[in-house]
């Protein structure tokens, strides 16, 4: 059976518990065995670390050591998946550019704060992950962001004349990598497209899925 980790904390404000009980249960019906981890200190266990399958942080802001953070993206750059959403993964350890790399971007700024009423544009509806997806208005953060530009960007939103990528995939080492900047709260993550976007990037970094 396929493992994965899920890593929650940080700033509470992002509502971590309640996102990882979320996306756990979402894996389980993807048979996954899950384990959701409340420290950081997980990632000393290398041993039981590298026979995960797919690790998931739900973990906005904080600090990560290099004794924490090396084994973590050691285990990605070697095949493990890494998926994740709003700020519990792209305004995780401001201070690691090296796993803002890894994630892909690090979130900037969110104009308007919470409640902004926006669109998100289907960027490559022919992707496994967005089939059948159409355009989805929500109101909540608007994310904008640093990105990389290599990555395979499957959802956008606009900021003026910016298009801002919203979902995206990409590769470090042999890891897959899977990024969706919506996901204030939990009640943003369990809208259906949303959360289906999720399950099926989570399944994807943990190449349950071509």
């Amino acid at each position: 059976m396929r493992s994965a980790w899920i890593v929650q904390g940080g700033w509470q404000g992002h509502q971590p518990q309640q996102v990882a009980d979320l996306l756990a249960g979402e894996l389980r019906q993807e048979g996954f065995a899950v384990t959701v981890f409340n420290s950081l200190d997980c990632f000393f266990d290398t041993e039981r670390l590298g026979t995960a399958s797919l690790i998931v942080p739900c973990w906005t802001m904080g600090e990560i050591t290099q004794a924490q953070l090396t084994p973590f993206l050691t285990a990605v750059r070697s095949g493990a998946g890494c998926a994740g959403l709003h700020g519990g993964m792209g305004d995780a350890f401001r201070n690691e550019p090296e796993y803002q790399f890894m994630v892909g971007g690090q979130w900037v700024a969110h104009p308007g704060n919470d409640g902004v009423t926006y669109q998100v544009q289907v960027a490559d509806p022919a992707d496994p992950v967005m089939t059948g997806s159409e355009t989805l208005t929500v109101t909540t953060e608007q994310y904008y962001m640093h990105v990389d530009p290599a990555n395979h960007v499957l959802a956008t939103t606009q900021f003026g004349d910016v298009t801002m990528p919203v979902v995206w995939k990409k590769h470090y080492g042999q890891g897959r990598v899977f990024y969706c900047s919506l996901g204030h709260q939990v009640d943003v993550v369990a809208i259906p497209q949303v959360l289906t976007w999720m399950r099926r990037g989570m399944v994807w970094a943990a190449r349950e899925s071509s």
